[in-house]
C-alpha cells in the first residue's frame, strides 16, 4: 500500500520488530515513538551501542543484520526516524513540554539529549543521526502571530533546545492540530480551520490570517526569533483532521483539511512571516485506524486516519506525489460476510454487561456523541457492540452468544454512513479491532505520513 501511494517516509511509535524488518532495504523513514516518562532514564544514564535503539538504529542506518542485547535502556526509551538521503533524526521524548504534564519532564530533556549524543558518538553514529525534540504546538503562545513567545516556564529550556538544535544542524519538530482548537473552543471559527479563505481572519499588522496553520506556524516562527534563531528550518511531525468521533470530525471535513493542506504547502507560498519557505517536512497524521488507541482526549482520537483498518481509503486524496488519488491495499483477504446482531426477539433489557464487555475488547467510539454511528437506535448500538467483538474474535459462534441475545445474519447491518465492519484474515497472529489479523500488527502505532519535501 506504501509503495502503490508512493509514499516514502512514514513514522511508527513503536519499536515492533516485524515492522522495521519490512522497511529495511526500502527507501522508508521509520520513526519510533516512546512515552515521555523514559527521558528521566535516558537523562540519568548514557548509553553506548549496545543499548537497543541504537542497535536498532544501526539496522536501520547501516543496514546491518546483527542481534541486538536486551540489556542497558528498555524499549521505547525514545523513538528515532530514519530518512534516507536527507538525514537521519533521533527523537529525544514525545511532546514532553505539554502543559498537562506540569513540568515534569522539563528538567530531563537537555541532560537526555547530552547523554544521546555521547551514546551516539560511541556508536559511530554521530555522522548519520542529529537529535531532536518533537514540540507541542502548546510550548508558545500569544494573541497574534507576530507577538509569540514560548511559554514563560520553557524560556530558559527553549533557549538550550534550540542552541544544541541549531548547533547540530537539526530542525524544529512542531504538532500543529486546528482540528483540537475548533472541537476545544465554541468560539472558533469553523472556516478558520480550512484552506479555503475565512470570514473571520486574523489580522496581524500588514500580516492576515486566512486559516489557523499559517497562524499557528508563525506564532513558532516569532517565537525562534525571539530567541535568536529565526530562521531555523521547522517540520511539522504531526497534522491531520479525524474522520470520526465527533462533530466536527467527518469525512468531508477530513477531506477538506487534508487536500487543503496539501495543496497549501505545495504551493509554496508559505507563509507571511516565511514567504515562499514552507516547511521542511510534513508528516501527515495518519495512515492506518486504531481501535485500541486511548480516547482520553475523545473519541474521535481512534479516527485520524486516511485509511480504514483495512487499508483502503476512506475518501479520495492527492497526496501530491505522482498519484492522482490514493489506492486502496490489494489482496485484502476478509472473513466470510456476516454479522452477528441482536436477536429482534429476545428481550434485551437485560444487556448492559455484554455491551460493555464487548466494548471493553473492540471499539465501540462511533456510538459516541458525534460518531458516524450514533443515530442508529439502541437497538443498533447493541447489535454494533455485539458485531465488533463477534468480527474481533475471528466470527467464532461463541462469540456471538452474549446469553442467547445475539445472532449471526448473513445480511449487512450497516446503516448510511454507520458501516458494520468484517474482520481481515490471517492466522498468524491475534489482533484487537474489527479488522483483525494482518493488520493490527500497526494497532498499536500511531502513523504519519510523510507527504511531501519542498
Amino acid at each position: 500500500m506504501l509503495k502503490g501511494n508512493k509514499i516514502e517516509k512514514v513514522k511508527l511509535f513503536d519499536a515492533d520488530p516485524d515492522v522495521l524488518r519490512a522497511l529495511m532495504g526500502v527507501s522508508y523513514a521509520a520513526e519510533v515513538c516512546p512515552p515521555s516518562q523514559q527521558l528521566i532514564v535516558l537523562s540519568m544514564k548514557a548509553m553506548g551501542c549496545h543499548a537497543d535503539f541504537l542497535c536498532q538504529a544501526q539496522l536501520l542506518i547501516l543496514g546491518s543484520r546483527q542481534r541486538c542485547s536486551s540489556d542497558g535502556v528498555p524499549d521505547f526509551s525514545l523513538y528515532f526516524f530514519f530518512i534516507p538521503n536527507n538525514g537521519r533524526y533521533v527523537a529525544v521524548g514525545n511532546e514532553p513540554f505539554l502543559s498537562s504534564y506540569s513540568g515534569q519532564f522539563q528538567s530531563y530533556v537537555v541532560p537526555a539529549l547530552l547523554n544521546l549524543q555521547q551514546s551516539l558518538a560511541k556508536a559511530n553514529l554521530a555522522g548519520y543521526v542529529n537529535l531532536v525534540v518533537p514540540c507541542n504546538a502548546d510550548a508558545y503562545e500569544s494573541s497574534l502571530p507576530s507577538q509569540g513567545a514560548f511559554r514563560p516556564d520553557l524560556t530558559e529550556i527553549m533557549t538550550q533546545l534550540v542552541s544544541f538544535l541549531n548547533s547540530n544542524g537539526s530542525p524544529f519538530i512542531v504538532n500543529i492540530y486546528p482540528f483540537l482548537s475548533l472541537y476545544g473552543s465554541t468560539d472558533f471559527p469553523q472556516d478558520y480551520a480550512f484552506f479555503e479563505g475565512s470570514a473571520h481572519p486574523v489580522t496581524d499588522g500588514p500580516n492576515v490570517y486566512y486559516n489557523a496553520f499559517d497562524g499557528n506556524f508563525d506564532t513558532l516562527v516569532a517565537a525562534l526569533n525571539k530567541l535568536g534563531y529565526g530562521q531555523m528550518p521547522i517540520v511539522i511531525g504531526e497534522v491531520g483532521w479525524p474522520t470520526d468521533g465527533a462533530i466536527s470530525a467527518n469525512l468531508t471535513a477530513a477531506r477538506a483539511f487534508n487536500q487543503g493542506l496539501i495543496n497549501h504547502v505545495l504551493s509554496n507560498k508559505g507563509t507571511p512571516l516565511r514567504p515562499g519557505i514552507p516547511p521542511m517536512d510534513i508528516y501527515l497524521f495518519s495512515l492506518l485506524d486504531e481501535g485500541a488507541k486511548s480516547i482520553l482526549p475523545g473519541s474521535f482520537e481512534r479516527h485520524w486516519w486516511i485509511f480504514s483498518c483495512d487499508g483502503q481509503a476512506k475518501y479520495p486524496l492527492n497526496l501530491g506525489l505522482g498519484n492522482k488519488l490514493l489506492k486502496n491495499a490489494k489482496n485484502v483477504q476478509y472473513l466470510p460476510s456476516r454479522w452477528c446482531v441482536a436477536d429482534p426477539t429476545k428481550d434485551l433489557s437485560d444487556v448492559t454487561n455484554h455491551m460493555r464487555i464487548a466494548c471493553g475488547f473492540a471499539d465501540c467510539t462511533t456510538l459516541n456523541y458525534g460518531g458516524s454511528c450514533n443515530g442508529i437506535g439502541a437497538k443498533g448500538n447493541i447489535s454494533y457492540a455485539f458485531n465488533s467483538y463477534y468480527q474481533l474474535q475471528d466470527q467464532n459462534p461463541q462469540s456471538c452468544d452474549f446469553d442467547g441475545l445475539g445472532m449471526v445474519t448473513f445480511r449487512d447491518p450497516s446503516v448510511g454512513d454507520c458501516r458494520f465492519l468484517i474482520g481481515v484474515t490471517d492466522t498468524s497472529s491475534s489482533g484487537f479491532g474489527p479488522c483483525p489479523r494482518w493488520i493490527i500488527i500497526w494497532n498499536l502505532m500511531l502513523w504519519g505520513i510523510w507527504v511531501f519535501l519542498i
